[in-house]
């Protein structure tokens, strides 16, 4: 692929230098569709990103679109605060029906704010409401949001660094394989909580991520989440799980714990919920634990009613049927095969691949090769990015709708992309 140079001048003198992601993709980008989007001088790019996550039924889904177009113009309410409107009822109906009765999950929905970082910092403030304890656990590696709260649990030592203030109440604890196997799991934290003179004050909740995205794909094993979440229970801890990139089917189930056979007590929901990219987001919580008054946690947005129309219609759309789950766990199937072939190809370079569903990592040996790749993949017409505490890991986020033949495409690319850069 022969690329422009695009003007770029207005980002570069305008927009801050906090930018990241057109850093890496230096174009500009005017249409999408589907697993594709193209720029402004005409090429086309197959999107593995697909909006960190944000888009798993691809860009401008038209039954999505068709939905949103409808309701714009027959002049449904775009901003009502937390009012009740026809599109929230509806969100709501289709929710419940169609994604928690059949589950058995009885869980309470509570609109945050429009961010996964704000559902994520409600659910933290609520926990320490309902236990009166300040102490939060998480995980090594760990990633759950830009703001405070959310820093305070989240691992990488650079975001961490950027709140400019001391990030505390926070414990983390070694993620399921972080010491490789050597202990059994759990020792240290349980450990902790047995011994009156270990420092650790009694947390409030525990939250963890199934499969941890921006921290390098490390997939928590079925039976780790469950024996975590029998520890929360044993000692009266709340048990999180922030769903936000890993949920709305990315693993194949619409929750990304329902393989371990877990409840959780709380559970973040964002990204892709409301299946168009735009902004929205849920606390799901056990009905014991809505302890809030009215307007405790609130905010200016927290009423999406634009992404609660297309949120119900994705809802009625792909998850009323069961095949979705199917669909997704098929064509994991086909990337899996594909990292195989390539890390055979390429053992001394290749550490590791692993993934759940349509998200998949491939670990470097040599750790600055990674950007390497995903740089070459973006000239070849592939966008990817990368994870992992040093940007070690090629990560995958196909849209979940990303056909086989796309698959196949996107993966040629990716393994060209490796030859030339290992």
């Amino acid at each position: 692929m022969t690329i422009t140079q695009p003007d770029l001048s207005v980002f570069e003198t305008v927009e801050s230098e906090v930018r990241s992601y057109c850093r890496s993709w230096p174009t500009v980008f005017d249409r999408a569709q589907g697993s594709r989007m193209t720029d402004e001088d005409g090429h086309t790019y197959l999107d593995f990103f697909a909006g960190a996550g944000s888009l798993n039924y691809g860009h401008n889904n038209p039954v999505l679109k068709r939905a949103l177009i409808d309701y714009i113009e027959r002049d449904g309410v775009t901003h009502g605060l937390d009012m009740s409107t026809t599109a929230k009822r509806a969100f709501l109906e289709s929710f419940q029906n169609i994604i928690l009765r059949p589950r058995d999950l009885p869980y309470k929905v509570m609109f945050p704010g429009p961010t996964g970082a704000n559902s994520v910092e409600a659910a933290l403030k609520l926990a320490r409401k309902v236990k009166g304890r300040e102490s939060i656990v998480s995980f090594t590696n760990a990633f759950h949001g830009m703001s405070l709260g959310a820093l305070a649990v989240t691992g990488n030592s650079m975001k961490r660094a950027g709140a400019g203030i001391p990030l505390v109440h926070g414990t983390p604890m070694p993620f399921d394989n972080y010491l490789d196997g050597t202990y059994p799991d759990f020792l240290w934290f349980e450990r902790l909580l047995e011994d009156q003179g270990s420092g650790l004050n009694r947390p409030a909740a525990v939250i963890v991520e199934t499969v941890q995205g921006e921290g390098g794909i490390n997939v928590a094993r079925a039976e780790w989440l469950r024996a975590l979440s029998d520890l929360c229970q044993r000692w009266d801890m709340l048990l999180i799980v922030d769903d936000i990139q890993m949920g709305c089917g990315r693993t194949g189930a619409f929750f990304s714990f329902e393989e371990a056979g877990i409840v959780p007590d709380i559970v973040t929901v964002s990204k892709s919920i409301s299946g168009y990219g735009l902004p929205l987001a849920l606390t799901l919580f056990k009905p014991e634990l809505d302890i809030w008054e009215p307007g405790e946690h609130n905010g200016t947005f927290r009423g999406n009613n634009p992404a609660f129309v297309t949120a119900a219609a994705t809802l009625d759309t792909y998850w009323a049927d069961g095949q979705m789950e199917k669909q997704t766990l098929a064509r994991g199937e086909i990337v899996e095969a594909h990292l195989k072939a390539i890390a055979e190809e390429h053992p001394e370079a290749i550490a590791e691949y692993r993934g759940r569903g349509l998200v998949w990592g491939m670990e470097l040996n040599d750790k600055p090769v990674a950007d390497k790749i995903a740089k070459r993949a973006f000239e070849l017409g592939l966008l990817i990015e990368t994870s992992g505490p040093e940007s070690e890991v090629v990560k995958l986020l196909p849209a979940l709708t990303t056909t086989p033949e796309e698959l196949d495409e996107g993966l040629r690319i990716l393994a060209r992309a490796v030859r030339d850069c290992v």
